[in-house]
């Protein structure tokens, strides 16, 4: 019994884990999906945003194309740009999506902390959205090893990059921790006061672009500016926790064809993305106390994690892709007693900004946190992204034409 209750936690936080490596979406918004704080406008990515909080607050100077708020006394900015310059993105499989992994070197000879990430798309109408993982000083030859493996810039990473991750229960599909996101646009992410990501003396970097190619094809010179807090500063360090919950939509009334068949559906997404593709649509069921057989469809979707540690909650973040019309994270503390943390009534993909919230929530062991999400099918006959596509059941996927649904939730540990 006790290997069946381990093995039963292993699929478990394996499916977290792959399914919070498809995201993106976590996507911020400049975001997180985050970055920007609700009701400021510092780009439009938001999932992302997940280990950040952004703020558009204060004086600002150019960075490019995006502005960014003026350093405060001590910090300074590291500048990363493409090795060896422009990428050409490439679908793979015959697909329309490029996830591609780029391993940057800050080149930090001491321990240090970021207190904010700006990122400057170079190609907009191919930036879906971006994810920023820090690859710690002992996951880094594993990241030469997958980049130098690879004929072309970086390498491919449907899922995250791939890496052997710190956490032995995930059996390395913790892969490396999320420092921000951001949609479509990008832009500035500030962390909230008082706290930033941590990174030691010889950590790397890796640059995750969701490259979109449904609206055409070039090249893109992406860059990354690293915001360094002052020398000293004693910062909390952010963590991010994700929600992920199944996407089960069905073709809508009147529309058919042969990836209408949801097996049918899930080998199509397994054949753009991998394997990997088809366990996380298989082992949210199974997070979610859903069915393998006969999983429960239709346009809201929701699903909840305990709370397995003392948190304090800094912000909170929602990523869908273009089907989806709104989503919600809810907490439900041991005595039964509830609040709402996000609630996304009209889901703008584009807009996808952090809600920072407007006092510390602490949770505790026992506590539940869920996110809820509707999707509309309909909506694939109306967007010219997706209205010359063919129907199709929709699942949990990483393309452009697939769906998520993802709470990402920034935190300290007090």
């Amino acid at each position: 019994m006790p290997a069946l209750h381990r093995r039963s936690r292993l699929v478990r936080a394996a499916a977290v884990a792959l399914a919070a490596g498809a995201l993106l979406a976590g996507c911020t918004s400049a975001t997180p999906g985050p970055p920007a704080e609700q009701g400021s406008q510092a780009g439009s990515s938001a999932a992302a945003g997940a280990s950040a909080t952004a703020s558009s607050h204060g004086d600002h100077a150019a960075a490019g194309s995006v502005a960014v708020a003026a350093l405060q006394p001590g910090e300074r900015w590291i500048t990363l740009s493409m090795p060896g310059g422009a990428y050409r993105p490439q679908a793979e499989a015959g697909g329309t999506d490029d996830y591609r992994c780029i391993l940057l070197d800050p080149k930090l000879t001491r321990d240090s902390f970021l207190s904010g990430v700006v990122l400057e798309p170079g190609n907009p109408n191919l930036v879906h959205h971006a994810i920023l993982y820090r690859a710690d000083p002992e996951q880094v030859g594993a990241a030469k090893a997958k980049d130098a493996a690879d004929p072309r810039l970086g390498w491919s990473c449907f899922g995250g990059p791939g890496l052997p991750g710190n956490d032995t229960d995930l059996g390395g599909l913790n892969s490396a921790p999320w420092v921000a996101a951001w949609a479509t646009s990008g832009g500035e992410q500030r962390f909230a006061a008082g706290t930033g990501q941590r990174v030691r003396a010889g950590t790397r970097l890796i640059l995750q672009m969701h490259y979109n190619l449904l609206n055409g094809a070039g090249a893109d010179d992406t860059t990354v500016k690293l915001r360094v807090a002052a020398p000293g500063a004693r910062l909390q360090p952010l963590q991010t926790m994700l929600l992920p919950a199944p996407v089960e939509l069905p073709c809508p009334a009147g529309d058919t064809g042969p990836l209408c068949v949801r097996e049918a559906s899930v080998v199509d997404v397994m054949r753009r993305f991998g394997t990997n593709s088809g366990r996380v649509v298989a082992g949210l069921q199974l997070l979610c106390d859903g069915s393998f057989s006969n999983p429960r469809s239709g346009p809201t979707q929701t699903c909840g994690r305990p709370v397995s540690e003392t948190m304090q909650l800094r912000a909170v973040a929602g990523h869908m892709h273009l089907l989806g019309r709104s989503i919600r994270i809810d907490l439900t503390r041991q005595d039964g007693t509830s609040q709402r943390l996000l609630d996304i009534k009209a889901w703008d993909f584009d807009d996808q900004r952090a809600t920072v919230l407007p006092e510390t929530v602490t949770v505790h062991a026992g506590d539940r946190l869920q996110v809820t999400c509707t999707h509309d099918a309909g909506l694939r006959r109306k967007l010219p992204a997706l209205a010359k596509l063919p129907p199709r059941y929709v699942v949990w996927g990483e393309g452009s034409s697939d769906e998520m649904c993802l709470g990402i939730v920034s935190y300290t540990q007090p």
